[in-house]
């Protein structure tokens, strides 16, 4: 999500949800303000228990989501910085791990919410980690985002057959 034209979403009624938080462990400062919104956006949204892994870096993420959203759980948030370098690495780590955090909430029918964050600079990353003087707080809207989806998933019906 941008920061400018995001939806305010309002959830209800999702306290009995499994959610699973997975955070990588590169850039640690940014790291903590990733985390720590979104386990405030649990918090909010009245998920008491929700299971946090760390993996050590964003390319072990998706992995990790598959497993969980195979488990049972109701939804799963990757959290993660890439900042790019001199090198194309940035591009393939983006790339691989959009793509298998993707694959696994299609294949698997969970929401994925994506706070991987994919910054020029590592002051593009501070600036989205929710931290104080931060502009934005990608682990908390990753976080509502999940939630929200699976709570509308909860309103469709199996079909007939």
């Amino acid at each position: 999500m941008s920061g400018k034209g995001a939806p305010e979403l309002t959830v209800k009624n999702c306290g009995d949800l499994r959610v699973a938080v997975i955070a990588a462990q590169w850039h640690q400062q940014v790291m903590d303000g990733l985390v720590d919104g979104a386990l405030r956006a649990l918090t909010e949204l009245g998920i008491d228990e929700p299971t946090l892994l760390r993996v050590p870096g964003a390319f072990e993420l998706p992995v990790v989501a598959k497993v969980l959203a195979g488990r049972g759980y109701d939804a799963v948030v990757a959290l993660g910085v890439v900042i790019k370098g001199g090198t194309p690495h940035f591009d393939y780590v983006c790339q691989g791990v959009t793509q298998g955090l993707t694959q696994v909430s299609v294949d698997t029918g969970v929401p994925v919410g994506f706070g991987v964050l994919t910054c020029d600079t590592e002051q593009q990353a501070l600036d989205r980690a929710g931290l104080e003087g931060s502009t934005e707080d990608k682990g908390h809207e990753a976080v509502t985002a999940a939630v929200a989806t699976a709570a509308t998933l909860r309103t469709v019906s199996e079909p007939w057959r």
